[in-house]
């Protein structure tokens, strides 16, 4: 049996909240917008004139007449076609070819004016890791110039190495972002920088906690006295949250520019990409 832990509560009810809400946006959204979009995910369907007569001949397994069309009119490649370049390959690697080919996958490929709207999107998170590289190398210049092989002794000031964020054992997890972000940014479809940083390195979580703790009051205040919230410090009939994040949220209007960016893009894109993402619509 589970024990009763304050903390596995907590996050077992967040969990199931989550999920029940989930499901509820889903229904939802389903509701006011039903079958969006089905025709485009659908294979083309046979009229129903449709008969054996219109399967292509000569094939070991027939495939019907309106499947081939489409394919030539988006410029597949067919059965009866010459072999593609990538088959006569020292390493056949059937992704490259088609991240070359088909999708434009190169080195500052998508920089183009119409992508303007997939760059904004991946913003957020391309100034937060840059901004999480600045901050990190202008508080370890040295450290980051040596790239953490060598380290300053002093015997005259033995200095306790700062913790959290700034710790010298975040570098090389900063490093690996700021690579992710260099390589992103310019040989990727920038629209999945998000997801693709944001399943990659810690930093773009730890340096946005890292931003709450150091530029809000609040959090600050809490940190320097033993203040625990009481039900007298939010509205009638509203429980005292556990989690500090939570206490944001009821003090919004009090709290720092900073942080209402980083809640209010987190947020955000939790909502939009649960709503769009799931229901195939251009999110990611």
């Amino acid at each position: 049996m589970w024990p009763l832990d304050p903390s596995r509560k907590e996050v077992l009810r967040f969990a199931v909240i989550c999920r029940v809400l989930t499901l509820m946006l889903q229904a939802l959204f389903n509701a006011i917008i039903p079958d969006h979009h089905a025709e485009a995910f659908s294979p083309p369907r046979l009229t129903l004139s449709g008969s054996v007569d219109q399967l292509v001949e000569g094939s070991a397994h027939s495939i019907p007449e309106p499947l081939m069309q489409l394919a030539l009119d988006k410029g597949y490649r067919i059965t009866d076609g010459n072999l593609p370049p990538w088959c006569s390959w020292d390493l056949p690697l059937i992704y490259s070819y088609i991240q070359d080919v088909y999708w434009n996958v190169g080195f500052l490929r998508y920089y183009e004016f119409r992508q303007v709207p997939n760059f904004l999107l991946a913003a957020p998170v391309a100034i937060l890791v840059s901004w999480a590289t600045w901050t990190y190398m202008t508080t370890h210049p040295w450290l980051c110039l040596t790239l953490g092989l060598l380290r300053i002794k002093d015997s005259k000031t033995v200095e306790k190495p700062p913790q959290g964020f700034l710790s010298p054992q975040v570098f090389v997890y900063l490093v690996h972002a700021a690579v992710l972000l260099l390589f992103g940014g310019l040989c990727m479809h920038v629209q999945v920088l998000t997801r693709f940083l944001g399943s990659s390195t810690p930093v773009v979580y730890w340096f946005p906690a890292h931003l709450l703790q150091d530029q809000e009051p609040l959090l600050r205040s809490l940190e320097m006295v033993s203040w625990k919230p009481g039900a007298e410090d939010f509205p009638p009939g509203q429980k005292v949250p556990r989690n500090s994040i939570m206490g944001l949220l009821y003090n919004w209007k009090t709290c720092s520019p900073v942080t209402r960016y980083i809640l209010g893009y987190f947020l955000t894109y939790w909502l939009l990409g649960l709503l769009l993402h799931c229901n195939f619509l251009p999110w990611t």
